[in-house]
């Protein structure tokens, strides 16, 4: 069974607004495309997008386990990653925004090592698992059934979207590095629209039953 359109596509549109956010990895992408390349920062970009391919996994085996073995456990879940998601948005809420672009050389490196780097970086990070536990329940329906595979569609979605953006953004990266650079307040409103759309769907994720 595949996702059904609003499913999609309400989560497509959050997970585009919550990857072009600023954020470490876009801005890392944006930083090697400047001083390395826009070859470089494409190829880091699609390794940062494909290491969410290992939380995808995690969640879709942990989520329908969960569900397996006590309703009142994935309750659980959807109620502490609620709170998870809150406390993102009340952070992002909160930021100064500034965010700025580094554009200083750095010592070249393959595309391949690049490419495990941002692979690597993004597989064994403990906060982006804790957000695909928090987040993709957000978007799953228990009656349409087959939980670990929405849950799969769901992680594949976001990598896929992800990959798209990272490419575009390590493309592009000198202009759009630039635009953010002598625009700080840029940075500072997508901080606010990640952070409501963030204690929006934690809330809702609290009270949904």
């Amino acid at each position: 069974m595949l996702l059904a359109p609003e499913q999609f596509f309400g989560f497509l549109a959050a997970a585009m607004l919550i990857t072009v956010s600023p954020g470490p990895d876009n801005l890392m992408v944006l930083g090697i495309g400047i001083s390395r390349g826009r070859k470089r920062g494409m190829v880091f970009g699609l390794g940062c997008a494909l290491g969410c391919l290992s939380h995808t996994v995690l969640a879709a085996v942990g989520i329908s386990a969960l569900i397996a073995a006590s309703p009142i456990a994935f309750t659980a879940l959807k109620v502490s990653g609620g709170l998870y998601l809150v406390w993102l948005g009340i952070q992002a809420l909160r930021s100064s925004g500034g965010a700025r672009v580094a554009d200083g050389r750095a010592a070249d490196e393959s595309l391949r090592k690049l490419f495990a780097k941002g692979l690597f970086a993004n597989a064994i990070n403990p906060k982006v698992v804790l957000f695909f536990l928090a987040f993709l329940p957000q978007f799953v329906v228990t009656a349409h059934g087959a939980v670990g595979w929405q849950t799969a569609q769901l992680g594949l979605v976001f990598t896929a979207q992800a990959a798209v953006l990272f490419g575009l953004l390590g493309y592009f990266s000198g202009a759009v590095g630039q635009w953010l650079n002598r625009r700080p307040r840029a940075g500072l409103w997508l901080d606010r629209i990640a952070g409501t759309i963030f204690v929006g769907l934690g809330v809702r994720l609290i009270v949904a039953r």
